[in-house]
């Protein structure tokens, strides 16, 4: 059974859509509750920066994706301002 809550990110909340895409992935959740909550707060803070629904649609998909792959930070992104 997976778990109904996700951990959280140190300064932004998850938000609806990122919680729905991570939980729908056993592999996202584990993932999840792997990294760190620095890191967490990178994923959300990574997807949540995007300007166009297009593109927060796609890093969303990409995000789930890479959790799989055991990546622990978005690629090729400075990082988040709010740290």
């Amino acid at each position: 059974m997976m778990k109904k809550r996700l951990s959280p990110a140190t300064v932004h909340r998850i938000p609806a859509d990122v919680r729905k895409a991570v939980m729908s992935s056993p592999a996202a959740v584990a993932a999840w509750g792997d990294i760190t909550p620095l890191a967490r707060n990178e994923w959300v803070c990574w997807i949540t920066s995007a300007k166009k629904v297009e593109t927060r649609k796609h890093r969303l998909k990409r995000a789930i994706e890479e959790f799989a792959e055991g990546k622990r930070r978005p690629c090729c992104w400075a990082g988040c301002m709010h740290r």
